[in-house]
Parts: C-alpha cells; structure tokens; sequence
C-alpha cells in the first residue's frame, strides 16, 4: 500500500481513496441526475447507506449480492434492498 493508505472495502464510493482521482465522478453524475420524483429524501437516503455500511454483503461500495452500486441504488425511490434491510 502506497502512502499508508488503507483499504478499505465496507466503504461507499465517496469515501475510497481511488474516488480522488474521480473514478466514480460518473457514479455521482447519475445519482444528481435522478429527477426529483424518483429521488429518495435525503434523510432516508442516508438511512439506507447507514444499513449498506452495516451490511456484510458491501464491498467497495458495491453490494455482493445483487452488484449494484449502493449509492445509486439507495437514492431512487423506487428502489429496494434485495436483502430487506430498507
């Protein structure tokens, strides 16, 4: 590991080291561009990310049991948690 950089895989994408380089600037692109009446509220958006970051299935920020980015996933409305947890 370079610069003691630790890695981390329970993390969302905003947080990862590699998200500096603007690996996931795509990722962030799509989830402002949900238009407003698919978007979730912000408080329960970040509800759903709390139980994602709790959750043993994410990995780098993409959920292991269904391979979507959680981030993405969280913030439409009309998505759900494939394991029940929102």
């Amino acid at each position: 590991m370079e610069n003691n950089q630790r890695i981390c895989y329970r993390c969302l994408t905003y947080e990862m080291a590699e998200n500096k380089d603007g690996k996931f600037d795509n990722l962030r692109a799509l989830i402002n561009n949900i238009p407003d009446d698919k978007k979730t509220a912000a408080g329960l958006y970040n509800e759903r990310l709390a139980a994602c970051k709790s959750c043993d299935y994410l990995s780098d920020g993409m959920c292991r049991a269904c391979g979507c980015y959680v981030e993405l996933r969280a913030a439409r409305n009309f998505k759900d948690c494939p394991h029940g947890k929102w």
